[in-house]
C-alpha cells in the first residue's frame, strides 16, 4: 500500500464532515491520517471530535483579531512579508473600486489571523488542508504559503450547492429559496475567489414539492459524508489533475480556467 497522507482540518461548528472523514480515515477508506484539526471558533464542537479521536487541535481566534483591530489597529503586529498591495490585486473576493478601505480591513485581518494559523501548522507534516465547515475565506496571503506549487493544489472545500450555482455561506438555503427541483454538494480545490476553485466531484439529490429546508439540508448532508472522503481519497492515490482549458468566446475573447482531470487508476 502506498504511503498515507498527512491530512489538517479546519473547522469553524459542529464538525460532521471532519467525522466522516476521521472515520473515513479509520476505516482504510482513506489512505490517510488526520494530524490536527484547527479552528477559527474557540467554542467549536468539532473540536471535541478531535480530542475524542487523540488528535491535536488549535485555535485560531478570528473574532477576537477582528475585534482588537476595530479597538486599536495600531496595536496589531502585521506579518513581515504582508503587502497589502500585493493581496488587493490577486484576491477575487471583493471589487475595489469605491471600497479600499474595507478590502484593506478585510485583507489586513485575515492575513494576521492565516500566519498565526501557519504558524500553529508548521509543527505537523502536511499533504492536504481539507475545510470541512471552515466559515472564513482564505485569502492569497495564506494560498501562497501552503499552496507552493500553482500546479498541484492541496487545499480542499466542500460546500452545500452544485458550484457555479449559489456560491456563499448559505449554499442549501439559496438552492430552497430559488425553488430548484435538483439540490446538491461540491468538493473542489481552492483559489481566490469564493467558491470559484476548480470543480473535484458532485452530488446531487431530487428535491420534492414538500421538502423543507430541513429536510434538504439532511439529503445534503448525507451526500457531503460520502463525496468528500471520496475526494479525498482520489488525492491520496494521486489521481486530480489539474490543467488549464482555453476557450474562446462569441466576441472572440479567449478565457482561461483551471479545471480538473481524475487520472484513471493504473
Amino acid at each position: 500500500m502506498e504511503k498515507k497522507i498527512m491530512i489538517g482540518a479546519m473547522i469553524s461548528g459542529g464538525g460532521t464532515n471532519l467525522q466522516a472523514i476521521i472515520d473515513a480515515c479509520e476505516s482504510g477508506r482513506i489512505n490517510g491520517e488526520m494530524v490536527f484539526v484547527g479552528s477559527d471558533n474557540p467554542n467549536a464542537a468539532g473540536l471535541g471530535r478531535a480530542q475524542r479521536h487523540g488528535i491535536p487541535s488549535f485555535v485560531v481566534d478570528y473574532g477576537a483579531i477582528i475585534q482588537a483591530y476595530k479597538e486599536a489597529p495600531e496595536r496589531l503586529k502585521l506579518p513581515s512579508d504582508f503587502d497589502i498591495d500585493e493581496l488587493i490585486k490577486k484576491q477575487n473576493l471583493f471589487k475595489t473600486d469605491g471600497q479600499r478601505k474595507t478590502v484593506e480591513r478585510f485583507l489586513t485581518t485575515r492575513a494576521i489571523a492565516e500566519s498565526q494559523l501557519l504558524e500553529k501548522m508548521a509543527g505537523y507534516p502536511v499533504d492536504l488542508l481539507v475545510l470541512a465547515g471552515f466559515m472564513r475565506n482564505l485569502t492569497p496571503y495564506f494560498i501562497d504559503r501552503f499552496n507552493t506549487d500553482p500546479g498541484h493544489p492541496r487545499i480542499m472545500n466542500i460546500h452545500p450547492a452544485l458550484l457555479p450555482a449559489f456560491p456563499g455561506v448559505d449554499g442549501y438555503g439559496d438552492t430552497y429559496r430559488y425553488g430548484c427541483k435538483v439540490g446538491g454538494c461540491t468538493v473542489h480545490f481552492i483559489d481566490y475567489g469564493e467558491d470559484s476553485g476548480p470543480i473535484i466531484g458532485q452530488r446531487c439529490f431530487s428535491i420534492a414539492e414538500e421538502d423543507t429546508l430541513d429536510a434538504i439540508k439532511r439529503k445534503g448532508l448525507e451526500l457531503e459524508w460520502q463525496l468528500y472522503p471520496e475526494c479525498i481519497q482520489l488525492f491520496a492515490e494521486n489521481r486530480l489533475q489539474t490543467i488549464i482549458m482555453t476557450h474562446r468566446l462569441d466576441n472572440g475573447q479567449v478565457v482561461q480556467r483551471r479545471v480538473v482531470k481524475i487520472v484513471e487508476q493504473e
